[in-house]
């Protein structure tokens, strides 16, 4: 509003867009808690598939897939297998999300005064429980394997226009660019603080961070990946030795290759008649899922096979808790901030009261996660509330600070913040290189977007290649809340700027009448 009544809306789009993510945002932080509970027990209860009813048995669902995803999908989300069946609110995660929701609630209560403290504990806790991930991972056997094919390029992945997308939303999240928490917080800076510094440490620290991350967690893949590897042989050399009557343990796994390749030459009919299965590491390696699959089941299930198991999952759980709600602390700021700023509640309340009003309100919002649907309505608020929205607020604030309150003034401020003016790498990168990305992006996303029938994969035990998740076609009224969702917040843009206009109309018309009014009794009298 400073730079341009017209681009107020911009500000509110952030507001939405922040609100809309911290509902689901949240709800991770929610199963994340659920398995940070369940972590402090001996044996960790997704490491073995529970009895049917008769306790005659495994149970089906569980014998089918693997514990680990039984547990998740079952137990903890009771998922149905279509969007369409909304099922009943899962009362054990109700509670998880009220107890998120409380936790960041004493965090952020006071606005920068608690928030400032807390995070020294949620931004340094992570990066203690990171290095001791990054030490036993490095030690453990497949780490070499996971490492060697985080740093090996693919190029045919690489040629895929929608990697490059999703990595540039990716990073408008891991930066929290266009959020409108980064002005929030800048807000307690003082006038002359060195904003050019603060940016390229941001950026420095963040990008080093995620390598540093990626290194400890692929180190726990890869070993996962080894692991699920061996058992894959030991299953085939089983089927060798029981098919050809040979002593147990008369092949080993370093001898299995040489094995079936003299079978394959020998006897190629047999080999084929015992369908084996195909033990490739790289093929375990690529079957790491990304997204809630990678904390809930890929990194669970690599846990279970570490010693001392219960240990590791507390700390991987309570890791992922605090990261969550040091994230939470800038999107409620986001929220928070300019509520306070438009005067929503009157002067005498007391920002505790409009904080808790904020954090009840978005908890009462957010049950609908709860539902033993709303994992499918979490991927759906992640794929189309933020990401299209976001790329058009960042274009508009350049193009507003840039172009609408002008290069010169704004490098001026800079240079009276930080004692020099910006280089000629700045200014380029502002006026044209950032503009045309990120309108580049936004055209490409929006024809992948029209290209792609939207489509989401569902948890059906009935479904023939179970434990594979059946494809499904949105229904129409979800793909119009799909649409709602992605353009929804943008839409404050324009109309506020259509408010605006109308506004400044009427006053010129009042402004006119005036000037009229005094003229017209100046003639009665003469």
């Amino acid at each position: 509003m400073a730079i341009s009544p017209y681009l107020g809306g911009v500000g509110l789009g952030c507001l939405i867009v922040s609100f809309l993510v911290s509902l689901y945002y949240n709800t991770i932080l929610t199963w994340v808690l659920w398995y940070l509970l369940n972590s402090f027990q001996h044996p960790l209860p997704w490491s073995a598939c529970p009895l049917d009813l008769n306790r005659t048995g495994l149970v089906e669902e569980c014998w089918d897939s693997s514990a680990v995803s039984y547990f998740w999908y079952r137990q903890t989300l009771n998922i149905t297998a279509d969007i369409s069946d909304s099922g009943s609110v899962q009362w054990q995660l109700l509670v998880c999300l009220a107890a998120s929701w409380a936790v960041l609630y004493l965090c952020v209560i006071r606005g920068i005064e608690t928030t400032g403290k807390a995070i020294y504990f949620t931004a340094l806790f992570p990066y203690l429980v990171l290095t001791i991930f990054l030490i036993r991972g490095l030690t453990l056997p497949g780490a070499t394997e996971g490492l060697v094919y985080l740093f090996t390029p693919d190029m045919q992945v690489l040629r895929n226009p929608r990697v490059w997308l999703d990595a540039a939303t990716q990073i408008f999240f891991s930066l929290s660019l266009a959020f409108g928490g980064h002005i929030a917080f800048a807000s307690y800076n003082p006038p002359r603080n060195n904003c050019e510094r603060d940016a390229v440490a941001i950026a420095l620290v963040n990008s080093m961070t995620s390598l540093y991350a990626s290194i400890a967690v692929f180190s726990v893949l890869g070993f996962k990946a080894a692991n699920d590897h061996g058992r894959c042989l030991d299953g085939n050399i089983l089927r060798l030795i029981n098919a050809f009557d040979l002593p147990d343990q008369s092949i080993s796994r370093d001898d299995y290759a040489a094995v079936l390749a003299r079978l394959n030459t020998s006897r190629p009919e047999w080999a084929a008649g015992l369908h084996l299965d195909t033990c490739r590491l790289e093929d375990f390696l690529e079957k790491s899922a990304a997204g809630t699959g990678l904390a809930f089941i890929v990194f669970a299930e690599a846990v279970l096979h570490m010693p001392g198991a219960p240990g590791w999952a507390v700390l991987f759980f309570g890791m992922l808790f605090t990261l969550g709600l040091s994230s939470m602390f800038g999107n409620m700021e986001s929220v928070i901030t300019p509520l306070l700023d438009l005067g929503v509640m009157p002067r005498g309340v007391p920002k505790e009261l409009l904080t808790g009003l904020a954090c009840l309100v978005c908890f009462v919002s957010a049950t609908c996660f709860t539902l033993q649907s709303g994992s499918y309505w979490l991927e759906i608020f992640d794929h189309y509330a933020a990401s299209l929205n976001l790329i058009l607020f960042a274009f508009f604030e350049v193009v507003g600070v840039i172009y609408v309150y002008g290069m010169k003034r704004f490098c001026d401020d800079i240079a009276w913040m930080t004692g020099r003016r910006p280089g000629l790498y700045w200014q380029v990168t502002w006026k044209v290189v950032s503009p045309l990305l990120l309108l580049t992006i936004f055209v490409a996303y929006i024809s992948l977007l029209a290209s792609t029938p939207p489509s989401y994969k569902a948890w059906n035990p009935q479904y023939e290649q179970f434990p594979s998740r059946q494809e499904k076609p949105y229904p129409g009224w979800v793909q119009a809340i799909c649409v709602l969702l992605s353009f929804l917040p943008a839409l404050s843009v324009p109309a506020v700027a259509l408010v605006q206009l109308l506004a400044r109309r009427r006053r010129k018309q009042q402004d006119v009448q005036q000037d009229v009014g005094p003229k017209l009794q100046d003639g009665g009298v003469c």
